[in-house]
């Protein structure tokens, strides 16, 4: 029960930064957000390696990590820009389908989803191609592609590879994939600074917020890798971590009250109810 525990924990931890991520979004540059909450991560996760005292892995285990966070730093910053100019109740489950990566990678290796997970991924998807449909704001009645979700699709591909890399990389150390997830993901974001220079201009309230953002996000990858080393299934893991629109949609609901058309709220539902079949099988 440790590793599905540990998985649900990380789906809160990422649907409340992902939640705070589009807020920044919505005035800061993706690139400022991503930058400032990064790299209140690594310094959180370089404290807690000195603390565990343990040797860094082979080389193996370290590309995982870095590539994993080349992988989230691409996926965070399409994810957050995304929740930025769309509706997060819309955004957030499209991104989720992040969920569906683990099981075509177990599909490719030799993996058998059960009914119940086919029947989930069906719901999914339904869901999806109903939430992303938004009413045309003429009132002739037809519908067009919700603002931000394609940048959602390409979130839930990346960030989908985000888990496959980092349960590999924690299957050997958890602490130390979680630290070089999050220099591979700084390093590339510090690159594109270098190269756009945007403004790191923050108003008050504002660094307490992308602070409080990349702890919870680095807890999050923290507490995932902390699963995949107690040994659960990545298909079973990912999934349950992949629940992290519930977060989202109702921190959106509670502060920002967002609105959505009938067959979009059905749409939502059948998303989470389609993760909830994908990890219940």
């Amino acid at each position: 029960m440790l590793a599905p525990l540990l998985s649900l924990v990380s789906a809160a931890a990422w649907g409340t930064a992902d939640f705070l991520g589009g807020l920044s979004t919505k005035r800061l540059s993706v690139l400022t957000v991503g930058a400032v909450s990064q790299a209140a991560g690594l310094i959180v996760m370089a404290l807690v390696v000195a603390a565990i005292g343990e040797p860094p892995p082979g080389g193996r285990a370290i590309g995982l990590g870095l590539a994993a966070g080349v992988c989230g730093a691409v996926g965070l910053a399409a994810l957050y820009r995304a929740l930025s100019v769309g509706t997060m109740g819309i955004i957030a489950p499209t991104a989720a389908l992040s969920g569906v990566v683990p099981v075509a990678f177990g599909l490719a290796t030799g993996d058998r989803p059960s009914g119940v997970q086919l029947i989930g991924i069906g719901c999914a998807l339904v869901g999806v191609m109903a939430t992303a449909r938004a009413r045309d704001p003429a009132g002739r009645g037809r519908g067009r592609v919700a603002a931000g979700v394609g940048l959602a699709l390409v979130a839930a591909l990346t960030l989908g590879g985000l888990v496959l890399l980092l349960d590999r990389a924690a299957r050997v150390d958890a602490a130390w994939a979680s630290l070089f997830l999050r220099v591979g993901a700084l390093a590339l974001t510090g690159a594109a600074v270098f190269v756009v220079r945007p403004s790191f201009t923050l108003r008050r309230g504002e660094l307490p917020r992308l602070v409080g953002l990349g702890v919870l996000d680095n807890a999050a990858n923290l507490t995932f890798a902390l699963a995949a080393a107690a040994g659960g299934l990545l298909s079973l893991n990912a999934v349950l971590a992949s629940l992290y629109p519930v977060a989202t949609v109702v921190l959106a609901r509670a502060v920002l009250h967002e609105r959505m058309s009938v067959v979009q709220r059905v749409g939502v539902a059948l998303a989470l109810i389609g993760i909830g079949l994908i990890a219940a099988g």
